[in-house]
């Protein structure tokens, strides 16, 4: 037996009850593996020994001077040993000899690559080569053996903490799509409390103003027609300033009116906002449902963000309002929140208000053609809302954690609303959503809606 000949397992074995954590992001270094490097230069007996002696081992890793050469599995081996004169001809070849004619293709990984793609890339290889061990590089630089099995073993725990990950997220999901109903179905209960005596108001202060003008005409006609009144009146005018009384009854009741309008409007966008979806998709009048929701967000702007509303000409758009509402007002509430933080950073910083821009949200609605990928389908028509302020901006960092969160297969355990309504605009519309963003810049939000 030469000296360079060498046998070490390493790591131990991992039963399936151990306390090990596997988990989504598991690699293959949580493994157990085969340290078991063999030179070209040993034979296929001494080889076939050593594989009697350790029938858990799935093959050897050949080396030529401490250089790795490549491997050869244990059914590999034992399929040339047992052919007809196989013995004869191989058994006291050096392992060289035997690995050129027994060459196979070795799927070679890293160790920090993810269990699950590991068993993927596996899963890709020719049916015949299913069965052979996994050849791993550590970061060290020595190469292992991985059994095909245990491999397999681990990625169906794996899998099954998926599908339990999956299931609990789908059940918290439920719940918090059956609050959020339940919270639509009480504000639009108190919506109807609040609409009946704002619709009351409403209704009876036009009579209220008729009648006001009313009895000022009468008392303007017995002012005329008793120039001289009794002292007793003369002493009621000026306790009521009835002077003022006059000027100013017909201003109160006019502002009377513009709150209960302004009420009724605040009252309607929030309904509309709250919207139950039905099961199949409605015409919409998309420009109403932007009004609303700036009527909403404007007790935050307060004046101090300026929106520009630039509307084209759109026909009813098919869509689930509710839920396009939840989108608009996922954007809007984005660009709000990082207009008024920069205006408080610029404050704290006493920044030059001559060379400060004034906040601004930009809002564009039109319809667009674009041509499809295949040459026989007509252009495609879209409606675009483009939302776009001009704040500072998002780090590269920044959107590359919102464009992971886009991916439908995240594991990330917190929705973002942004990756909320991509959801809704991709899958629940068959639309697209982009965004573009520049330092110093602004970002800009597009959501393109297929023109049914």
């Amino acid at each position: 037996m030469p000296e360079e000949f060498s046998f070490q397992i390493s790591p131990p074995f991992l039963s399936l009850g151990s306390d090990r954590d596997i988990s989504l992001d598991s690699t293959l270094q949580e493994l157990p593996m085969y340290n078991f490097p063999v030179e070209i230069n040993c034979t296929a007996m001494e080889v076939a020994n050593f594989l009697e002696k350790y029938p858990l081992l799935p093959g050897v890793i050949l080396v030529e001077q401490g250089k790795f050469v490549g491997m050869i599995s244990r059914r590999r081996l034992l399929e040339i040993l047992i052919r007809p004169y196989g013995q004869e001809l191989f058994v006291q070849q050096p392992l060289g000899v035997l690995y050129g004619y027994a060459r196979t293709p070795i799927l070679l990984l890293a160790e920090t690559t993810l269990i699950l793609m590991a068993m993927q890339l596996s899963l890709k290889r020719s049916p015949e080569l299913l069965s052979e061990p996994i050849v791993v590089q550590t970061a060290s630089g020595d190469y292992r053996l991985l059994d095909v099995q245990e491999l397999n073993v681990i990625s169906w725990q794996i899998r099954g903490i998926n599908n339990f990950v999956r299931y609990e997220r789908s059940q918290a999901q439920m719940i918090q799509n059956d609050k959020m109903a339940s919270l639509g179905r009480l504000v639009d209960g108190v919506v109807h409390e609040i609409l009946d005596p704002v619709g009351f108001i409403w209704g009876n202060i036009t009579y209220v103003s008729t009648y006001s003008q009313d009895l000022l005409k009468l008392i303007e006609a017995y002012d005329r027609e008793l120039p001289s009144a009794s002292q007793t009146i003369n002493q009621i005018k000026e306790e009521i300033e009835f002077d003022f009384l006059e000027q100013d009854l017909l201003r109160s009741l006019s502002s009377i009116r513009n709150g209960a309008e302004r009420l009724k409007k605040l009252v309607t966008s929030l309904q509309n906002f709250c919207h139950i979806d039905e099961l199949y998709p409605k015409p919409v009048d998309l420009h109403a449902c932007i009004d609303n929701l700036i009527l909403l967000i404007n007790s935050r702007i307060q004046g101090e963000i300026q929106i520009v509303k630039s509307y084209g000409q759109l026909p009813p758009v098919y869509c689930f309002m509710g839920q396009l509402n939840q989108v608009l007002m996922n954007i809007l509430s984005e660009a709000v929140d990082t207009l008024l933080n920069e205006a408080v950073r610029q404050q704290l910083h006493l920044e030059d208000t001559k060379t400060v821009q004034k906040p601004r949200i930009e809002i564009t609605t039109e319809v667009i053609s674009q041509k499809p990928t295949t040459s026989n389908i007509l252009d495609s028509r879209w409606i675009l809302i483009r939302i776009a302020d001009n704040g500072p901006g998002i780090s590269p960092e920044l959107q590359q954690q919102i464009i992971e969160s886009f991916c439908l297969e995240t594991k990330n355990s917190k929705e973002t609303s942004l990756g909320v309504s991509y959801r809704i605009i991709t899958v629940r519309h068959g639309g697209k959503f982009n965004f573009r963003s520049q330092i110093g810049v602004g970002t800009e939000f597009e959501i393109l809606l297929p023109l049914v």
